[in-house]
């Protein structure tokens, strides 16, 4: 993975960024690193908002999805959808190899991080070769970790999180607005879709996220993790 621009410091970036947010802040990440950028996104249960920023700024950036072999159905049917409604030209799934696949089978049940790193932040951390910034939907209001999360972060990759503000009124608004389509299971009471051994319903009072890995301390996949993007350990 290509490190940032040293003539681009943290100082600078956040200077100029960092009290941006939504298409503004996409923008000028897209004019900063022309061709160098690509989009992050599970089509999770917030990730057409998002999708959505991007696509009136540019339907072309690249997107990555992981396809970790794990997920509903109707994730993968929610994503037919939106890049078909949204007008994505560049949609990338990226999987496991089948030998991370097989090592992974079952793992869920007794290491979470295990299964994490061979589904998710070894294809992806390959995937992003070459790409001076990703841009993610994670938001303060998610909090667990996110909630000190900053508009730009700087490690081996930029990390660029344009709704790093936004709260769960601006999520549904946006929504409305926009006419945006919901995930399937939303009508289930799934706030946040992940991989379907480790993600439940949440009850009401809970964060959006409390339904992902619950019953431990897990709250991160990985792959937002500031050095995800270095090779990981064998």
């Amino acid at each position: 993975m290509n490190a940032p621009d040293r003539n681009l410091p943290a100082e600078r970036l956040h200077a100029a960024y960092g009290h941006l947010a939504g298409r503004e802040l996409i923008a000028a990440v897209l004019a900063e690193f022309p061709g160098r950028v690509a989009v992050t996104s599970s089509f999770g249960a917030e990730s057409a908002v998002l999708l959505d920023l991007v696509a009136q700024v540019d339907r072309t950036v690249p997107v990555i999805f992981l396809d970790t072999g794990a997920l509903f159905d109707e994730t993968l049917d929610y994503r037919d959808q939106l890049q078909r409604h949204l007008g994505l030209t560049d949609l990338r799934v990226v999987r496991p190899t089948p030998a991370e696949e097989a090592e992974a089978d079952e793992l869920w049940r007794t290491d979470h991080d295990r299964c994490c790193e061979l589904r998710k932040v070894r294809p992806l951390a390959r995937a992003v070769a070459g790409f001076a910034a990703l841009i993610d939907g994670r938001k303060r209001a998610h909090g667990f970790e996110r909630s000190g999360l900053s508009a730009i972060e700087i490690a081996s990759v930029i990390k660029v999180s344009p709704l790093w503000s936004w709260n769960e009124d601006d999520v549904r608004a946006a929504f409305a607005v926009r006419n945006l389509p919901g995930h399937p299971l939303l009508a289930q009471g799934y706030r946040s879709v992940g991989c379907w051994p480790c993600t439940r319903p949440t009850v009401p009072g809970e964060p959006a996220r409390a339904g992902r890995w619950a019953g431990s301390a897990k709250t991160e996949c990985g792959i937002h993790l500031a050095d995800f993007c270095q090779e990981p350990n064998t």
